[in-house]
């Protein structure tokens, strides 16, 4: 079971799962009813566990290339021996596909019974996230492609509880996401694979732009990212004052902008995987946050 749950980077997208489930309880303002609450994270489980898988689905032979002078030693959060278990030729093929197929089809039937919106949704990010491998060789742009993936998964927990959201909150949701993923994500993880993606001449912002200019876009990113979360607010029908903006402030400030600034001037690359680390826990300590909010009001 291990190598499957490496496959799916299972720890990694527990954390993940705390994304939606803020934006779905700031957009609320409450909890959902508990059956609600189950069904959601059955299937938003089942959904990031068959996104992740088919990342190395379809990169298998890009992760092949990369990593036959043996893998690096990775992030805490993904740090494991089996990482890139189909590359390592620790799981076939054929197990891989059949992992990926059992938790999309479990995800696709979830989705559509909470909304069929989301199933769309759910789709379409299978849909990216082949491309973004696709472009692995291609261009460094394929940057923009994981931002509008990692943010399909709040959207969709939005139209969880809304059927018809405002558009334009909409919009501030995916800013949020779309500039955390770039800048403490997408980025730093690009970083700390720069061996082997050069070796395999990958298309990759640290590579095409140097790790000065790379971390000057993280830094910028990373302030967006903290700037955009002081309107989020406006999504919710709590009245959040000025206390949680402090604190939401201050969340990013030590998860994100910290770090960030740290590799911004330093450009090390244990620097890049510690911002990896401390920017996967961000929308963890973020539902925390809402949830005491939540429970107060």
């Amino acid at each position: 079971m291990k190598r499957y749950l490496a496959l799916s980077r299972t720890t990694h997208a527990i954390l993940d799962i705390a994304n939606p489930g803020f934006c779905a309880l700031l957009w609320l303002g409450r909890f959902p009813e508990w059956p609600v609450i189950l069904g959601a994270l059955i299937t938003v489980f089942a959904a990031y566990t068959a996104i992740y898988t088919l990342n190395d689905l379809v990169g298998i032979v890009g992760d092949r290339e990369k990593f036959t002078g043996g893998i690096n030693a990775g992030y805490s959060v993904e740090a494991s021996a089996l990482r890139y278990p189909l590359a390592q030729n620790v799981l076939s093929y054929r197990e891989g596909w059949m992992w990926f197929a059992g938790w999309f089809c479990l995800a696709l039937i979830g989705s559509y019974l909470l909304n069929p919106a989301i199933s769309i949704i759910l789709l379409a990010a299978a849909i990216l996230e082949i491309l973004y491998c696709k472009l692995f060789k291609v261009t460094y742009l394929r940057v923009l492609v994981s931002g509008l993936v990692k943010s399909s998964g709040p959207l969709a927990a939005v139209f969880l509880v809304d059927h018809h959201p405002d558009a334009r909150l909409l919009l501030l949701v995916f800013a949020w996401v779309f500039f955390w993923e770039i800048g403490g994500q997408n980025i730093p993880a690009d970083w700390n694979d720069t061996v082997e993606d050069r070796r395999v001449h990958a298309k990759t912002i640290p590579i095409h732009f140097g790790f000065e200019k790379a971390g000057l876009i993280v830094l910028i990113a990373l302030c967006l990212t903290v700037i955009t979360s002081m309107f989020l607010p406006i999504i919710s029908p709590l009245r959040l004052g000025f206390t949680y903006l402090l604190v939401s402030a201050l969340v990013g400030l030590f998860l994100l902008l910290r770090p960030g600034y740290l590799l911004f001037r330093r450009r090390e690359g244990r620097l890049a995987a510690k911002l990896f680390d401390h920017a996967s826990y961000y929308p963890l300590v973020q539902l925390v946050v809402i949830s005491l909010f939540v429970l107060i009001n």
